[in-house]
């Protein structure tokens, strides 16, 4: 039988962001690979698959990548409805595009189906547009954990002009900071903290640049969180934050 895998994201929490395609293929599935951040809420509409826990979460002890590429093989091979069903969308930060390659060199058919990314979700859910006309001409993602140690051109993100959305970075706000000051961007330039993005317990807490550190100490942020750092963040409205768009923001954008 032809082997195919299914790369599916199921976005970043809430089940209602998931996609209808996401859908039909959990549906389909005979076999779900699922990550630990995703809601156990999207598994209702797989009740027929085989659940396998394939968890990946920073700081924890995680599922060897390579172990899952060999079950994603096995079971595709048994001619099985395979879908790999990650949080967030596969294809950023979600190794997507490793697991798709590996598995087309070995004859394996893949179909990836995008989910909502936590850095967009997170930032809807505040209010924040990443985007704004006369403030924020793009969005850049990043990660502040790489795999191999390299490190990101902090003075190219710091002049860019564009909404920095940074996944990954709760461990190293010191770095950040630093590194985005010493590359010449504003001490004041507003950051918003937003943690379980999406979910029914999302926190989410303004600072700016100067102070992130101290005040995400102060306010126990913990991952999964994703900082978006620009001045759109201070558009960010919630049950904490003062409501209405800011007058720095509305007098670039009138």
């Amino acid at each position: 039988m032809n082997a195919k895998v299914w790369l599916v994201g199921a976005g970043p929490g809430d089940p209602e962001l998931l996609t209808l395609k996401a859908v039909r293929a959990l549906r389909e599935a005979d076999v779900v690979l699922i990550d630990d951040l995703v809601n156990d809420a999207v598994l209702e509409h797989c009740a027929g698959a085989r659940i396998i826990p394939v968890g990946k979460r920073g700081g924890c002890r995680s599922t060897p990548q390579a172990f899952i590429h060999r079950l994603m093989l096995r079971y595709a091979r048994q001619g099985k409805c395979v879908v790999r069903l990650k949080g967030g969308d596969p294809c950023i930060f979600g190794r997507g595009g490793e697991e798709a390659a590996w598995l087309r060199e070995r004859g394996v058919e893949i179909e990836l189906v995008n989910g909502i990314t936590a850095g967009l979700a997170g930032a809807t859910q505040c209010a924040i547009p990443l985007t704004l006309r006369g403030v924020a001409r793009g969005v850049t993602l990043v990660t502040a954990h790489t795999q191999d140690g390299s490190h990101l051109n902090w003075q190219a993100l710091a002049q860019s002009g564009t909404t920095l959305v940074i996944y990954m970075g709760v461990a190293k706000l010191g770095e950040i900071r630093e590194q985005l000051l010493a590359g010449g961007m504003a001490t004041d330039t507003p950051v918003a903290m937003i943690e379980n993005a999406s979910l029914p317990h999302q926190r989410e807490y303004r600072s700016d640049l100067t102070a992130m550190e101290e005040d995400a100490c102060a306010f126990e942020l913990k991952s999964p969180a994703i900082l978006v750092i620009g001045t759109v963040a201070a558009c960010a409205t919630s049950s904490q934050w003062e409501r209405g768009l800011p007058a720095m923001v509305a007098d670039q954008t009138a």
